[in-house]
């Protein structure tokens, strides 16, 4: 009998952009944006600020999450592409991965519009705390490698492709919770925990953490509990929310950005020996039984309890790298061709030599889809639902 999966803890009504080079390039040109002045950590204000965050992404190739003062502006800036309205959030695109392969899963949203209601499956259903409709959109931009856009003061290439977010949620900032929660966990197999990381006011977190942990007492003690973290808007609520949960924290997951973010540096993902001892010092960090990470070359698990999750670990590989070459629409025969496409060299080495340094570790390695339109938005929350699949009795055969 397949086991109850239970994810939340915010949903959100997605604007993805399809990128166009050219409107972006005249964006900038527009607001006199120069390539000297490109960052990913100011203010966004305004659609210029917003241009500017954008290319500061893209010059680093990385991807991101940040708050934006006012929907407007991303309502603008979506107003000027072709835009498809999609559902986001770690816990909803976990479950439509989920969807995807038959799985049934129940979703905890803060936020309910007719978005929600036309395009959530029926495989899904859902608690919500919201007492109205509302609407606030987040914007999502994929921007391919190799991206070129030409500023007044030279040119801005993309090294890789990746996705970034923006946002102003009032609903996932408050993040009030269900009074059903209690009771939906009871019976639940797994439980997933994402969405603090748009919170903004320190004694409203520390509120939502006393609810959230009354309800996850109605937990059976077998019960997985995953955590995954996300770019937190302010950074010093990213250890708020983890001492408070994590002693019932069963895995703790990340990207390679919030790795990154988490030491302080940067980490080459290709380097064994540096990947080793990145590694080792976020799980100081975050001492859970299981702390995964997961990156486009590989995904790898450390702590006591690594060694049970790498079932799990090759499953989000195979969901995620599904999604990535096919988007929304795949099933589990989908899957079984994923599986067949080869793995990633470098990241094979990295993972023969973070076990062989670190016997409480267990690794699998990326698959390589060389597509032409691949899909960045959603890989991590692909991730997750690949990840929680064997807990709802998933068979998965060996490759």
């Amino acid at each position: 009998m397949s086991g109850r999966l239970v994810l939340g803890l915010g949903g959100t009504v997605d604007y993805e952009i399809r990128w166009d080079a050219d409107v972006v390039e005249q964006l900038a040109r527009t607001h006199g944006v120069r390539r000297g002045e490109l960052t990913t950590t100011a203010p966004i204000t305004d659609e210029r600020a917003l241009v500017v965050t954008i290319l500061g992404f893209l010059a680093s190739g990385s991807g991101g999450e940040r708050f934006v003062d006012a929907s407007a502006t991303l309502e603008s800036f979506a107003a000027r592409f072709d835009t498809q309205i999609t559902l986001g959030g770690t816990g909803v695109r976990a479950g439509l991965a989920l969807d995807r392969l038959g799985i049934p899963s129940v979703q905890h949203l803060v936020s309910i519009d007719d978005n929600v209601r036309r395009l959530m499956p029926p495989s899904i259903s859902w608690i919500c705390s919201a007492t109205e409709d509302t609407l606030d959109p987040h914007l999502i931009v994929q921007y391919p490698v190799g991206a070129l856009i030409r500023l007044i003061d030279g040119d801005v290439i993309s090294s890789s492709a990746n996705r970034l977010i923006f946002a102003n949620d009032r609903p996932n900032r408050e993040m009030a919770l269900a009074p059903e929660l209690a009771e939906t966990l009871a019976d639940a197999d797994a439980f997933l925990v994402s969405g603090f990381n748009t919170m903004q006011d320190a004694a409203l977190l520390g509120r939502r953490l006393d609810d959230l942990e009354t309800a996850m007492r109605s937990l059976s003690a077998d019960a997985l509990v995953y955590y995954e973290d996300a770019g937190f808007y302010r950074r010093e609520f990213a250890g708020i929310a983890r001492d408070r949960l994590l002693p019932r924290i069963d895995v703790y997951g990340m990207n390679e950005d919030e790795l990154q973010e988490y030491v302080g540096r940067a980490v080459n993902l290709l380097d064994a020996a540096d990947v080793t001892a990145a590694l080792a010092e976020a799980h100081r960090l975050i001492p859970a039984p299981a702390l995964v990470v997961h990156t486009r070359y590989w995904a790898i698990a450390v702590g006591p309890d690594a060694a049970h999750h790498r079932v799990a670990l090759e499953s989000a590989v195979r969901v995620s790298a599904t999604r990535y070459r096919l988007g929304d629409v795949f099933g589990p025969d989908d899957l079984e061709q994923t599986a067949r496409l080869p793995r990633h060299a470098g990241g094979a080495r990295v993972v023969a030599g973070v076990e062989a340094a670190a016997p409480a570790s267990a690794g699998v390695t990326a698959v390589v889809a060389d597509v032409a339109h691949p899909t960045t938005i959603g890989l991590g929350d692909s991730f997750v639902g690949g990840f929680l699949a064997p807990r709802a009795a998933l068979p998965l055969t060996s490759h």
